[in-house]
């Protein structure tokens, strides 16, 4: 099983409640349901230039505790696992949230064999001219440093695309 649990702190843009996650594709660990672990969320006094003209709005936040993490049921997150965007409820008081701390899971359950023959794809390119990719080298610790872009050609690119890990903000 090759899935890993992370964990990211996240900013939320103003005027919306989602939020991208940065390692994809999210993958439950084990009989889990969902890939989210545990969510928490943290609100507080709008940004500058942030404040949003709605009735209550200074009722609610005087009553809130501004900068407490609250836990958020990970149910109610909406969540797409093939693009890591994560849709968050809205708290009780009608207050967005300001960012959350997301603990969630995210992986390959089997590797593909793209993803194998793009490793060996790299090998092979390393050994073609190893002279010109290597940067460092030790024998004692049977180390080697590779610093030529040449390792990853357009075919080994093409197969690890999906698998990037994407990061917008």
């Amino acid at each position: 099983m090759n899935v890993i649990q992370y964990q990211e702190r996240l900013r939320i843009v103003s005027g919306t409640q989602t939020v991208l996650l940065t390692y994809l594709p999210l993958a439950p660990l084990g009989a889990a349901a969902s890939p989210i672990v545990s969510i928490e969320g943290r609100f507080g006094r709008p940004r500058r230039g942030e404040i949003v003209a709605v009735p209550l709005v200074e009722a609610a936040l005087a009553f809130s505790l501004p900068g407490e993490w609250t836990p958020i049921d990970p149910t109610t997150v909406d969540c797409a696992t093939d693009t890591g965007e994560l849709t968050l409820p809205w708290n009780l008081l009608g207050l967005p949230y300001n960012e959350v701390m997301v603990t969630y899971t995210a992986g390959l359950a089997v590797i593909t064999d793209d993803v194998l023959c793009a490793c060996a794809q790299i090998v092979r390119n390393a050994q073609a001219q190893p002279a010109l990719n290597a940067s460092m080298s030790k024998l004692d610790t049977m180390q080697m440093r590779y610093f030529s872009s040449s390792l990853l050609d357009e075919t080994v690119q093409a197969w690890l695309r999906p698998y990037v890990a994407n990061r917008l903000g």
